[in-house]
Formats: structure tokens, sequence, C-alpha cells
């Protein structure tokens, strides 16, 4: 498995170029921003690009959605529940960084238990709402890998302040979705440096 990490934009997003090393097939996460930072390393890493998945729908990880899927063909996914951030510059708070257009609309809507596949590398969506409506996490069970989005940071865990967000489901989401993984489950997050499953549970101040 491949896992590339990219700190893009202007508030330092991690998109992840996740690519099966057989079929060369790859996934695209959150492409925050920098299109042609992020398409140079696909190029590198000679990837196809075959799905570009946002964890949500905030500007921070969509501003590069379209350039993605423009030079890929590639379909954007992302839960239905934050579909309408995409086109809607308010609500994903595009407004803020002067984008009017942050995204061309979804063209697959990815609900709780559906899975992305590139090659033999399975994404399981886990539906984490609390940052936002359809906040996802993506479960790779085969490699122990956690791509948690706003949900879950090292040693943190993210904002509930904004308009559709929630404490309490925020943390509801964390306990029963992400820390039933199993420990050694690398987390990486959409912001900061990846952690574990079994670090978050012993150490997170926000979840002791």
């Amino acid at each position: 498995m491949i896992i590339e990490q990219l700190v893009v934009g202007p508030l330092q997003t991690n998109c992840y170029i996740v690519g099966d090393e057989d079929t060369q097939e790859a996934i695209v996460i959150d492409p925050g921003g920098d299109a042609d930072a992020i398409l140079e390393a696909v190029q590198n890493l000679k990837l196809d690009v075959q799905w570009v998945v946002n964890t949500h729908g905030h500007v921070d990880h969509v501003m590069a959605n379209g350039e993605i899927m423009e030079a890929t063909g590639a379909p954007l996914a992302i839960h239905p529940d934050d579909a309408s951030m995409l086109s809607n510059p308010l609500r994903g708070f595009a407004i803020f960084l002067g984008k009017l257009r942050p995204s061309p609309a979804a063209t697959v809507l990815l609900e709780e238990g559906e899975q992305v596949q590139v090659g033999s590398i399975i994404l399981e969506v886990l539906h984490t709402p609390g940052h936002s409506p359809g906040s996802i996490s993506l479960w790779c069970a085969t490699e122990g890998v956690l791509f948690s989005g706003d949900v879950l940071f090292n040693m943190g865990i993210g904002r509930t302040d904004f308009p559709g967000g929630s404490s309490r489901v925020l943390l509801l989401s964390i306990r029963e979705k992400l820390f039933t993984l199993p420990d050694d489950t690398v987390v990486y997050p959409g912001h900061g440096p990846r952690t574990t499953i079994g670090f978050e549970r012993m150490h997170n101040p926000f979840l002791a």
C-alpha cells in the first residue's frame, strides 16, 4: 500500500494519495489546495487516480477537487449530509477564503458501510459526524490504517463550534466507531501528525 502525505492549502490540510502497488490505481483523499503539487506527486508515483474522496465538506479539504477531477477524470465522493457544502460557499466556509465556487458537485454519495476500492485496497466508510454532519472516516482493515479527516487528531479532536457541529455527537462517533478498531490502527488525520487508536484511547485529553 502506498500512502503519500502532502500538506496543502492555507490551513495546512493533510491530503493523502493512497495507491495499490500492483495495479498503480489510487485514491486522493482531501485535496484541500495546491493541485499542482498533488498532481506532481501522483505523476512521480506513476499512479492512476480512480477516486477523489472528501472526508467532509469544509473548504480546506475540497479546494483542489475540481482540478484533480479534471486532470484525472476521477469521480468525486462525499457523504450526502455534506454534499451541499461543495456548492454552497457559506455552508462550507469557502466564502471566508474568498472562494465562491470551492468545488464541483459530488458524483458519488458515500453512506456508512460502503466501500471505495482500488486494486486490492478497500476503504470502508465509517460515518463519524460531529465535526460536520457528513464527516466520514475511511478504514482499511487489511492494512490497519484509518483516515480520520477532522474527527480524531493526535492528542486532539475536531472542532464542534461550526454550524452542524456537536461535541456530544463527535465524542460518540469516536468512542462507538473509531475506538472499536484495533489499538495498533495507524490514524492519518486531516491535520497534524499521525497517531494510533491505542495511543489516543490512553492519552487523548478530550477522551479521558
